[in-house]
């Protein structure tokens, strides 16, 4: 369990499956993401759990404690071929439209970038689609950088789909570490598990 200022990041719960649920067929949340059923987002729940079991991480699940109980999933998974960048590590985020422009994905995606690279994960990628502005943007706050001959084709998606243009952005841990030691940014680390 990673806590930061205003967030706890989680393991799931079985009473998440309902908001989760909820979120993910919400039109606006997944305007860039492949929207899932309520089948979709159990699978989608018990594969973060067997991936925290095995690696100590995963998308967890979001509290806002006394404010909302599932905000979203934030966190770090890893990436297998046929991903063309794989094997790696990436940090995603998923808010519920409440959750939105309060600065929680950039909050609990910092918590898990201090959890990640303090275990020694030397980098992590993010994707997404090109129109995807405010998550690029949030990638870009993070520090990461794009390099343009990264952009992929998603290969879960079938040529000619308008979703399957992606544009992956890469942060080291030397990097993260030098810019957001406590000497460098003046400042306690943002989270602490």
């Amino acid at each position: 369990m990673l806590r930061t200022a205003r967030l706890v990041l989680r393991p799931w719960r079985d009473e998440d499956l309902d908001p989760f649920a909820a979120m993910s067929a919400d039109p606006e949340v997944t305007r860039h993401l492949l929207p899932l059923n309520r089948t979709g987002a159990t699978a989608w729940i018990e594969r973060q759990r067997a991936h925290e079991r095995e690696h100590g991480f995963c998308f967890w699940a979001v509290e806002i404690p006394g404010v909302l109980p599932l905000a979203g999933a934030v966190g770090l998974y890893t990436v297998a071929p046929p991903m063309p960048f794989a094997p790696a590590v990436e940090i995603g985020w998923r808010l519920a439209r409440e959750a939105w422009g309060k600065g929680y994905a950039e909050e609990a995606a910092r918590a898990s970038l201090d959890f990640g690279f303090a275990r020694g994960i030397p980098e992590v990628v993010a994707f997404t689609r090109p129109t995807n502005t405010r998550s690029w943007r949030l990638m870009e706050r993070l520090g990461m950088t794009r390099d343009l001959a990264d952009d992929f084709e998603h290969p879960r998606l079938p040529p000619g789909d308008p979703m399957r243009p992606h544009i992956l952005y890469r942060l080291s841990s030397l990097r993260w570490q030098t810019e957001h030691s406590p000497s460098a940014a003046g400042a306690n680390p943002s989270a602490g598990a």
